[in-house]
């Protein structure tokens, strides 16, 4: 088994250093395998690291003398990659140094210097961002694209349900991953050409690739656990993911003004504080945070720039995991038995006016 060795952006995020090495001392207490390759001002992540002996012992600092900050536009970005503590990240997973890199920083540059450095997987047109949502079944889902690509044609949602698919199988150790696409209804005619072009592929194509294609889902369904992978484009993706995390606060805030609002309702909150607790730890982002760079020749995490210590934990964890069960090459593999794009069933013609039909 591979000992993975991870790049971390030091200087990302909203707190900062300090944030994201205790992040990297909590994963390296849970997984003590792990080692890294600490990026950014050597001074301030020496003197972090003064705080957690484990982690300078298991670390190597490598100094980066520029950052990139939450505003910066991906063009500018890329220009000055090289001496930026993301870019050399990236760079390290690039040259063979590190076998995953983590960063909490900007979301565009992270996504522009990773396609850039690693290049996509052969057969893979577009990498796609995918994360983990939580669910009311067993399983949490897998949900793709949610922000690399604003626009998808057929070929990009089959491949999102490949490399979808081969995460879920890590990720939610699902053997046949229940995959469905993102659309306005579930039947067979609704939908654009581009949805009902992939859906009919996919329905050819699932049973060489251990998936099970079930047609399509609605987002009111994303967290009933019914699917274990949800494929959309990414303008989709993206608002659908932070209508899901806008909901899942206003229920929070909801809860925390009821319970407050009378003596009644205080005494009724500790009387329920077990439920509560746990209705809270679910829908924690930072106990789901981590999302990946799907597709890309090299594995890319993208944690939030808000996480917290557990959360940057998780994030590393799952890069960590990753690399242990070889994601890239079971990508690689299912891509192989799905074959020439030209080999596969063509779709059926669209019903004229039923795209877009709601």
């Amino acid at each position: 088994m591979t000992i993975p060795r991870i790049a971390v952006d030091a200087m990302g995020g909203d707190d900062g250093v300090r944030t994201i090495l205790a992040g990297a001392a909590l994963a390296l207490e849970r997984n003590p395998r792990l080692c890294f390759l600490l990026h950014g001002d050597e001074v301030r992540i020496g003197e972090e690291l003064a705080r957690h002996p484990a982690l300078a012992a298991a670390s190597e600092v490598v100094h980066a003398p520029d950052v990139i900050s939450g505003e910066e536009k991906p063009s500018a970005a890329l220009r000055r990659a090289r001496t930026t503590s993301m870019g050399m990240a990236i760079d390290a997973v690039k040259t063979g140094r590190a076998a995953a890199a983590i960063s909490a920083g900007n979301t565009g540059a992270l996504m522009a210097i990773a396609k850039l450095s690693l290049r996509t997987l052969p057969g893979i047109g577009r990498p796609a961002l995918a994360a983990i949502l939580p669910t009311l079944g067993t399983h949490d889902v897998v949900m793709l694209d949610l922000g690399a690509n604003t626009e998808c044609d057929a070929r990009n949602l089959v491949e999102f349900a490949v490399m979808g698919a081969a995460y879920a199988r890590i990720s939610q150790r699902q053997a046949v991953p229940r995959v469905r696409l993102l659309n306005i209804g579930t039947e067979d005619i609704k939908g654009t050409s581009d949805l009902r072009d992939a859906a009919a592929r996919l329905r050819h194509a699932a049973p060489q690739l251990s998936m099970q294609f079930d047609g399509f889902t609605e987002a009111d369904k994303l967290n009933r656990g019914e699917v274990d992978v949800v494929v959309t484009d990414g303008f989709s993706g993206n608002i659908a993911l932070k209508a899901v995390e806008g909901t899942a606060r206003f229920v929070g805030d909801l809860l925390r003004r009821s319970f407050a609002s009378s003596l009644r309702s205080k005494i009724g909150f500790l009387i329920s504080r077990p439920a509560t607790e746990l209705l809270r730890t679910h829908l924690d982002p930072n106990n789901h945070n981590g999302a990946v760079f799907l597709g890309l020749n090299g594995i890319v995490v993208k944690s939030h720039g808000s996480a917290n210590v557990k959360g940057i934990a998780h994030a590393i964890t799952v890069a960590a995991r990753l690399v242990e069960e070889a994601l890239i090459e079971r990508i690689t593999t299912d891509l192989g038995r799905l074959g020439e794009w030209g080999t596969l069933r063509p779709a059926p013609a669209a019903t004229p006016n039923a795209a877009d039909v709601a």
